[in-house]
């Protein structure tokens, strides 16, 4: 089996696919033939997450699929999880929720950490569960796309994550936001509503705004920041929780 400690490159690097998947469906095969059980996706239940949720149950329909539930997501992220179970009922969909609740962290750093310090918030509620889940887990699942913005244009198939010391596979790289939406309708697949009033990008309800449509998709994340990203794709970030 391959672990990061072995892992010698992407084995579909350099390859422009030529099927309607764009090479995500090889991807999958490859990865869960390779990684069996073992390997969880962390679906944020965004639209590209609806897509690759219905691309991994045509190749393991009960595959390990982990959402991070931080307690502030729109209550139309909760209803599409819902209807996702309903309608792949052998999936084994996981909500793993932080070790502080809300109130806990309230009262020991600020009522709103999101406005305060976005970025120990995102690694108390996002990145440190991300962690526990991924401990001892050689390779995981994410929904990136090249296209999404420019931190994430480098991003290859299979990626050598540092961060959570694991395998990071991205089958939809090739993908536009077009072909993103083209599966979905042709599929009928659940998404959450407010994608079609103006969020591109689904976060926690806080920290996630509608856009006017002129920027990248993840205008609408953190608006008013410099911040792009919750620090789950950053290399080498040091721990920000005290």
């Amino acid at each position: 089996m391959v672990t990061y400690k072995d892992f010698n490159g992407d084995p579909f690097k350099g390859r422009v696919p030529g099927d309607e998947t764009k090479g995500a469906a090889k991807v999958l095969e490859w990865a869960y033939s390779t990684y069996g059980d073992s390997i969880i996706y962390a679906c944020s239940f965004g639209a590209e997450g609806i897509v690759l949720v219905d691309l991994i149950s045509k190749v393991k329909e009960d595959a390990s699929i982990t959402f991070l539930d931080t307690g502030v997501h729109f209550k139309e992220t909760y209803e599409l999880i819902d209807r996702v179970k309903e309608k792949y009922p052998k999936l084994r969909i996981t909500l793993k929720k932080p070790k502080l609740t809300l109130e806990e962290q309230a009262q020991k750093y600020d009522p709103e950490l999101w406005k305060t310090q976005p970025d120990l918030c995102c690694f108390i509620r996002k990145v440190r569960p991300l962690e526990e889940v991924l401990y001892g887990v050689p390779a995981w699942i994410s929904g990136l796309r090249r296209e999404q913005s420019l931190s994430r244009r480098k991003t290859d198939f299979v990626n050598k994550d540092d961060r959570f010391k694991s395998i990071k596979v991205c089958p939809l790289i090739y993908w536009t936001w077009e072909d993103v939406w083209r599966y979905i309708r042709v599929n009928s697949l659940p998404y959450n509503p407010l994608h079609d009033n103006g969020y591109p990008s689904i976060g926690c309800a806080p920290c996630t705004s509608a856009v006017s449509g002129s920027g990248d998709s993840r205008e609408g994340r953190w608006a008013g920041l410099e911040k792009t990203e919750c620090g789950l794709h950053i290399q080498g970030r040091p721990s920000l929780e005290k």
